[in-house]
């Protein structure tokens, strides 16, 4: 059988080593045929292998394996793999690093909460940005899916935001794929509307230091939780300085407090971020620029972006 991976190598050959694969499937049986052959295979090429699925999918996968395979793969907590999407790809980013020139295949089972649009999006969004986020480094990355568990929509987006799709046996490029600028330009020009409940704002003040002052005193107000002040304040002053020297050196800090989350908007008054992946590149923490967006991506929980004619808005959600 003439596998249509071919398809995708073109995509293949832009991302270097790494590549980012979708599996369906809708039994345990099912999901052995598909994920076992790849897992036997990097285990006896020496390469790092890692799971990091639910419990009843890691149970399924080691049952399949020799005990000597079995202990060779190292096992991860779903929940500590997948705690955020700027966290989540920081972590792969440097276990690739780690472990480079190896290989490493990581099994994963990203969480798709088809209950909450908004978490729902934004980890589709990881799952796109992956193969720009992870290029050149050689890491494999297999996302489990479920199949009986998504409706119909969720399954679409997880093809259009895995190059390449995984069959028994077989593999063949995603006929719906989209590059990951395209996955997220509709999203530029969402509104974004205010959550319920009081809102505390301040104006952004060039002086940064007086700012983030200022924000700490805010977020007291509202009774932010001691442990997310500090990832509250260092991802506002990074909104802001962004916000200072790309948007006419205004704009406005706008807190809410609902049950769990905390929810904090950056808006400035100029060009300010037009790119609804920032934060998402791996950036060099000596590097003139990028490295705070990054760092900000991981503070914070979920990190959606707008934009118009007016200005940008950055909203920040942060469990409490």
């Amino acid at each position: 059988m003439t596998s249509r991976a071919e398809t995708a190598g073109t995509h293949a050959d832009r991302t270097g080593d790494f590549q980012h694969r979708g599996v369906f499937f809708s039994s345990a049986e099912d999901l052995r045929g598909r994920v076992l052959p790849r897992l036997r295979a990097a285990l006896d090429s020496g390469d790092r292998a890692v799971l990091g699925v639910a419990k009843p999918t890691r149970a399924a996968l080691l049952a399949g394996l020799p005990p000597a395979g079995a202990a060779a793969v190292e096992c991860v907590e779903r929940d500590e793999l997948y705690t955020a999407p700027g966290r989540t790809l920081a972590t792969l980013y440097g276990r690739a690093r780690t472990e480079h020139p190896r290989p490493v295949l990581v099994v994963g089972e990203p969480p798709l909460p088809v209950d909450d649009p908004m978490r729902l999006r934004e980890w589709h969004r990881l799952d796109s940005v992956l193969t720009r986020a992870l290029a050149g480094t050689r890491l494999r990355l297999l996302c489990l899916h479920d199949s009986r568990a998504l409706p119909a929509r969720v399954q679409h987006d997880v093809r259009r935001t895995h190059p390449v799709l995984v069959a028994r046996g077989d593999e063949h490029g995603s006929p719906d794929y989209v590059e990951p600028a395209d996955f997220s330009a509709p999203d530029l020009a969402r509104l974004l509307l205010a959550p319920a409940g009081e809102r505390r704002s301040l104006e952004i003040d060039p002086d940064l230091a007086s700012l983030r002052t200022a924000v700490t005193e805010l977020a007291e107000k509202a009774e932010v939780p001691p442990e997310r002040l500090g990832d509250l304040v260092l991802a506002v002053n990074e909104l802001a300085a962004n916000a200072v020297e790309h948007g006419r050196g205004g704009g406005t800090v706008t807190l809410w407090r609902r049950p769990g989350w905390i929810v904090c908007d950056v808006a400035d008054r100029g060009p300010g971020l037009r790119d609804p992946l920032s934060g998402y590149a791996p950036a060099d923490p000596l590097g003139p620029r990028g490295y705070g967006l990054w760092i900000t991506r991981q503070v914070c929980d979920f990190m959606e972006i707008t934009a118009d004619a007016d200005g940008t808005l950055v909203r920040l959600h942060f469990r409490a």
